[in-house]
C-alpha cells in the first residue's frame, strides 16, 4: 500500500469518528443505554430474601396452618370470593376443605403459584402432625455467576455489539447515498475498498472502547466475574463485530431512503432481540425452532460469551458458536460486495 493509499484510508476513518462524535444520539446508545439497562435489570433482581406469598383458605382451621410458614401470608375466604381472588391475581392459590380432604386451586403455569402449593402442603401436612422422615438443613450461598445480573451482562454486551454494529454502518452510507456523496466518492482515484474499509476500522477502534466501558462497570457496580481468558473474550467480541458489521454492510448495499434502511434493520435485528437470549435463555422456545434460533449470530455470541465469563469454558470448547460467527461474517460480506450500489 503506498503512502497516498495509506493516507486516504487514514483520512476516510477519521472522518467515521468524526462523524459520530457530532451524534449524541449515537454516543447515548452506544455506551449509556445498555449501562442504564444494566443497573435497572441489576435493581429489579437483585439479591433479597425470598417473597412472602399471598394464599387463602375456607376454613380458619386452614388458615391458621397456612399462615404459621414463614413463606406464606393467608386469609379466610368463602370458595366464591377465593376464586375470584384468584382471578384477579390478589392470592396465588385457596386451600379449599373437602369432606376427603385439602383441594388446592391454583393456577400450575405460575412459577409463584406452583411454590404456593408446596409451601401450603407442606403446612397443612405439619399441622396435621406430619413428621419428616429425614431431617433436613439448609446451607445457602449466593456465589456471583448465578444471578441474573451475571446471566444478562453477556447478553446485552451482545446486544449492544450488535446495534452499534449495524446501526455504524447502515445509517453514515444511507445517507451519503442519498446526498449522492457515494457517487461522488465512486468518481476520485480513492480505491472503493478503502471507503469500506473505513467502516469496518473504526468500527473495530470503536469495539474497545465500548466494550471496555461497559464491562468495567459490570465489574465495578454488580462484581459481573470473568472467569474465561480476557483475550479469547476479546476475539469473541471482535468476531461478533464483524459478524454484524457484515450484516449492516448487506443491508445498506441497496437501500436508498432511511425509512427503507429503518425498515430492514428491524426485520434483521427485530428477531433477533426476541430469540437469541438476551434477557432469558433461548432454549425456552420450542424444540422445532431451536435449529433457527441457535444458527443466529446473536444466539452464538450470547452463548459464546456466557461461557466464557461464566463458566471459564475455552473458546476450543466454543468452536461451533465460533463457526457461526465467522460464517455470518464471510457469507453477508461477500454477499454486499457483489450487490453493493454506489449511486
Amino acid at each position: 500500500m503506498s503512502k497516498l493509499e495509506f493516507s486516504s484510508l487514514y483520512q476516510l476513518t477519521m472522518v467515521r469518528f468524526r462523524l459520530f462524535l457530532r451524534e449524541p444520539e449515537a454516543i447515548f446508545w452506544i455506551f449509556f443505554f445498555p449501562i442504564l439497562l444494566a443497573v435497572g435489570l441489576g435493581i429489579a433482581f437483585r439479591n433479597r430474601p425470598a417473597d412472602v406469598l399471598q394464599v387463602g383458605a375456607t376454613t380458619a382451621q386452614l388458615t391458621q396452618a397456612l399462615a404459621a410458614d414463614k413463606g406464606l401470608t393467608a386469609e379466610t375466604l368463602s370458595e366464591a370470593d377465593g376464586t375470584h381472588a384468584l382471578a384477579t391475581g390478589r392470592i396465588l392459590l385457596l386451600a379449599i376443605q373437602r369432606p376427603d380432604g385439602v383441594a388446592y386451586k391454583y393456577d400450575d403455569t405460575n412459577p409463584d403459584a406452583r411454590t404456593a402449593r408446596l409451601l401450603a402442603d407442606r403446612a397443612i401436612q405439619t399441622a396435621a402432625g406430619r413428621r419428616d422422615a429425614v431431617q433436613a438443613g439448609n446451607e445457602l450461598v449466593h456465589e456471583t455467576g448465578a444471578r441474573y445480573i451475571d446471566f444478562v451482562v453477556p447478553g446485552l454486551l451482545g446486544m449492544n455489539l450488535m446495534g452499534s454494529a449495524i446501526w455504524g454502518m447502515v445509517f453514515p452510507m444511507v445517507e451519503a447515498r442519498q446526498k449522492k456523496l457515494l457517487k461522488r466518492l465512486v468518481a476520485s482515484p480513492m480505491p472503493k475498498w478503502q471507503y469500506l474499509a473505513s467502516y469496518l476500522l473504526s468500527r473495530l477502534a470503536m469495539l474497545i472502547i465500548e466494550v471496555a466501558f461497559f464491562l468495567s462497570f459490570a465489574r465495578l457496580a454488580f462484581g459481573v466475574p470473568f472467569r474465561g481468558s480476557l483475550w479469547q473474550l476479546c476475539l469473541l467480541c471482535l468476531l461478533t463485530s464483524l459478524a454484524f458489521s457484515a450484516l449492516g454492510l448487506l443491508v445498506s448495499s441497496r437501500a436508498k431512503t432511511m425509512e427503507a434502511a429503518s425498515g430492514l434493520m428491524n426485520l434483521v435485528m427485530l428477531p433477533m432481540w426476541i430469540l437469541s437470549g438476551v434477557f432469558f435463555s433461548a432454549s425456552r422456545f420450542p424444540a422445532v425452532i431451536q435449529p433457527v434460533v441457535r444458527a443466529l449470530p446473536l444466539t452464538a455470541a450470547i452463548e459464546a460469551m456466557r461461557g466464557n465469563m461464566l463458566q471459564g469454558i475455552g473458546i476450543t470448547h466454543m468452536m461451533v458458536q465460533v463457526g457461526i460467527l465467522v460464517a455470518w461474517f464471510f457469507v453477508p460480506f461477500g454477499v454486499s460486495l457483489q450487490i453493493f450500489r454506489w449511486r
